[in-house]
């Protein structure tokens, strides 16, 4: 049966190096673990077919950034643009080199995780102005990555430092946030909620859309099993892109929109998130299938003796133990299932943290459990529709009986 998404993509490279991921050592020979490419590339050997779905980024070629890219490409009198330009960056599945011919073999295997993740620009830009120059005139640095798919939600965050950048800071020019701040403006964390490029908080507002977006019952209602907010995991551009256009669409009558309605229970979600955040170990304890410590779950990061303590993503709270978010937004997701719309803003039926406190166990054992079935994946285990219906009925169910 045939992968959707597969790839495989040959091209001349006039450098190849691997570079050696520190952490494996020599008794660890076979151990699945990210590994990192370098290529030095002639601009006119690039393949015109590399994945494009990874990329969180729409490329606008008339940005000033895209004409200085241009630019210096073209510069027939300056060889230097592999030096000066950040280059592209690429997940795959598999990467090999023939070096009797200067040639790569990229294998891309699923589209969610393997194709291009940064440089989209540079990669189009090269492309309709390649023609213009002659061989050996312009190389371009392409990086590797290898192994990554379990963390690839937070390698896209990172390398696009401000994923959702464009669209937030257009709509907090345009005053689209208020109902966000008005909502959590006695909450702690209030000045910690970076709203436009450049700004320095810790807390992204596209994270806190995505969040958001988990509990809209009406785009994902609860007397249903589908559509599954999993988009909320996979696609933050798509979640500030809903805010965004549900404010449009009220403009006229703001008490309609789903985000007016759910302003009420908007700290609330902060709460719960950072609560499943810290009980997941003490959740997990409770599964006496195969792994007996949480640190030593794939995609679990544990703190190391003498470091500083990981904190919880709104309240700040230290753990000892950081979860990957292919585990804590399925988990999250199921509480739409507890929300209800009463006299025109969202409520509870059931108080949240009582029923999380009911079912932890059982919630996380079962997302424990799928990520060990699909390979030790936490990244396929946030994306698995499966997961998310199981999840959701187990918490509709208290709804239907006492906790």
């Amino acid at each position: 049966m045939a992968i959707a998404g597969k790839r495989v993509l040959k091209f001349k490279v006039s450098s190849f190096r691997k570079i050696p991921n520190p952490y494996i050592s020599s008794n660890n020979v076979g151990e699945k673990k990210p590994e990192m490419y370098v290529l030095i590339c002639d601009v006119k050997d690039i393949p015109e077919d590399i994945p494009m779905d990874t990329n969180p980024r729409k490329q606008n070629e008339k940005t000033r950034v895209a004409r200085k890219i241009q630019t210096s490409l073209t510069n027939h009198t300056e060889r230097d643009f592999y030096l000066l330009n950040r280059g592209l960056l690429l997940s795959a599945k598999e990467i090999s080199f023939n070096n009797e011919i200067n040639e790569v073999t990229v294998l891309f295997e699923d589209s969610s995780v393997h194709g291009d993740v940064d440089g989209g620009h540079t990669y189009e830009i090269i492309k309709k102005n390649r023609a213009s120059l002659e061989r050996g005139e312009q190389f371009v640095k392409i990086e590797v990555l290898t192994g990554v798919e379990d963390m690839f939600e937070q390698l896209a965050s990172a390398r696009n430092t401000s994923v959702q950048v464009p669209d937030a800071s257009i709509a907090e020019l345009e005053n689209r946030f208020e109902l966000i701040k008005d909502a959590f403006r006695n909450e702690r964390f209030y000045s910690d909620i970076c709203y436009k490029q450049n700004d320095v908080q810790r807390i992204d507002v596209s994270d806190i859309l995505s969040i958001l977006n988990l509990f809209n019952i009406e785009k994902y209602p609860t007397d249903k099993l589908s559509p599954l907010p999993i988009i909320s995991y996979s696609g933050k551009k798509s979640c500030v892109d809903s805010y965004i256009n549900e404010s449009k669409n009220h403009e006229d009558d703001q008490t309609k929109n789903p985000y007016y309605k759910m302003k009420k229970i908007m700290p609330d979600i902060a709460k719960l998130y950072d609560e499943l955040e810290l009980k997941m170990p003490s959740f997990y304890k409770g599964d006496s299938s195969g792994v007996k410590k949480y640190g030593a779950i794939t995609g679990v990061a544990m703190v190391k003796p003498g470091k500083e303590k990981y904190k919880s993503k709104f309240y700040e709270h230290e753990m000892d133990y950081s979860t990957p978010n292919g585990f804590i937004y399925p988990i999250l997701g199921a509480f739409r299932a507890l929300v209800v719309e009463k006299d025109g803003f969202y409520d509870w039926v059931q108080n949240p943290f009582e029923v999380l406190d009911a079912l932890g166990k059982e919630l996380v054992a079962s997302t424990i459990q799928l990520s060990r079935d699909l390979g030790n994946n936490p990244n396929a285990t946030g994306k698995n529709n499966g997961l998310w219906q199981n999840l959701f009925m187990m918490v509709k169910m208290t709804t239907m009986r006492s906790i």
